[in-house]
């Protein structure tokens, strides 16, 4: 699964998940990320510049562990794109 959160007019994040997550994870990627909008999209339109899909980044792998320190199972990436 793949959740979109949307920070600005300009900026939204994606997690990437093994498996479906809970309202209450959801609402705590929303803090995690200074008040992002959860979008229940599977996908969002538009052009956007991000790492490729094989990269995983170091920003990525920091927040994946945040997210498990949570009590948030299941993400395997997090990316700001």
């Amino acid at each position: 699964m793949i959740y979109f959160f949307k920070k600005s007019a300009t900026e939204y994040l994606s997690v990437g998940s093994h498996s479906l997550l809970k309202t209450e994870d959801l609402d705590k990627l929303s803090w995690l990320f200074s008040g992002a909008e959860h979008l229940g999209n599977a996908e969002i339109s538009g052009f956007f510049n991000g790492p490729r899909k094989e990269m995983i980044t170091p920003w990525s792998t920091n927040a994946v562990e945040i997210a498990q320190n949570c009590n948030i199972g299941g993400i395997f990436r997090i990316e700001d794109i």
